[in-house]
């Protein structure tokens, strides 16, 4: 027979050791809350696998994405909020006292608050994963001016992928926007200044086929869908917009959701749910930044924290 799993009460869960996470975990453990942060991968997230950071405040020189979480997360762990490497299989996030399962034990949380984040979605073609973070990316805001007067392609045809496009024309000398089919999908208006945009070349009905390279990336193998020939193409740089995937899976029957799958908030970062909370990639936003993400999750435990002082009295004990 299983050994009953014991039960572990906290203020505060916080599901995902991502920058939200994490920031979430700084204001509330510093605010008094018996706080746990919940991770399954790597703490950091994704921006561990950002080689430079030139956007982040506080450093003046580009610094390692893995150099910013190591520094968060001791101001986390200098304020004693836990951090379990323990996969969370579900969540009952209803009622005063919200139930996380994970293989290991059961908690209870008086406030739980999502930092989930949200993937890109890839290519899934050779070379992709060895030059991510040394070439390939999924953020010009990130990672657009370590291009400055050199060559970039962008991956895909909708808003996301034409804006950004527009956007590293500010420093890369060259463009290319490299679409699988003969039309865009991008509202008109950024469509026009696309084409407008003298240092944008679209290259139409073309999917790149390899990403090759030594120390850095040097060249892509593109597929012509109309011709059916492969070409090569010269860059320095690779930037993909096909699309991002948020990881709703544990709460996309409970909590109310966009078109995409982004969790809905208010300001207070608070879902249809009361006390429970979401912040970070995983939710509704225009921008998807580690500085939007600590933001997010330190006005989810402010807001968690007022919370649980409202209902101090109505928790059992």
């Amino acid at each position: 027979m299983e050994a009953e799993k014991k039960q572990i009460r906290y203020d505060v869960a916080i599901i995902g050791a991502g920058p939200a996470g994490l920031g979430a975990a700084i204001y509330a453990a510093r605010g008094g809350l018996k706080t746990v942060i919940f991770e399954k991968g790597f703490v950091g997230g994704q921006i561990v696998l950002t080689a430079e950071v030139e956007n982040y405040p506080g450093f003046e020189e580009p610094v390692s994405g893995y150099h910013i979480v190591e520094k968060i997360k001791k101001q986390v762990q200098r304020f004693n909020a836990e951090i379990k490497m323990e996969e969370v299989s579900a969540i009952s996030p209803e009622g005063l006292c919200k139930i996380i399962e994970t293989d290991e034990n059961t908690y209870r949380a008086k406030t739980v608050i999502y930092c989930a984040g949200a993937y890109p979605r890839k290519l899934a073609v050779p070379g992709e994963q060895k030059f991510t973070g040394r070439g390939v990316s999924y953020c010009a805001t990130c990672d657009g001016a370590l291009y400055k007067g050199r060559i970039v392609a962008v991956v895909g045809g909708g808003d996301s992928a034409v804006e950004e496009a527009i956007f590293l024309t500010t420093f890369a000398k060259k463009v290319y926007l490299i679409h699988r089919r003969d039309d865009l999908r991008a509202v008109h208006a950024i469509q026009d200044k696309a084409l407008k945009n003298n240092k944008i070349e679209i290259i139409w009905n073309s999917v790149v086929q390899e990403i090759e390279g030594d120390n850095a990336i040097r060249n892509l193998i593109l597929y012509n869908k109309k011709t059916e020939q492969n070409s090569s193409l010269a860059v320095d740089g690779l930037f993909v917009y096909i699309g991002i995937i948020p990881n709703n899976y544990l709460v996309e029957s409970r909590i109310d959701l966009d078109e995409n799958g982004f969790v809905l908030t208010d300001d207070n970062r608070q879902t249809n749910i009361p006390g429970f909370y979401a912040a970070g990639d995983i939710i509704k936003k225009v921008l998807r930044q580690v500085v939007t993400a600590v933001s997010d999750g330190a006005t989810a435990a402010f807001s968690a924290e007022k919370w649980i002082r409202d209902h101090s009295d109505q928790f059992p004990e």
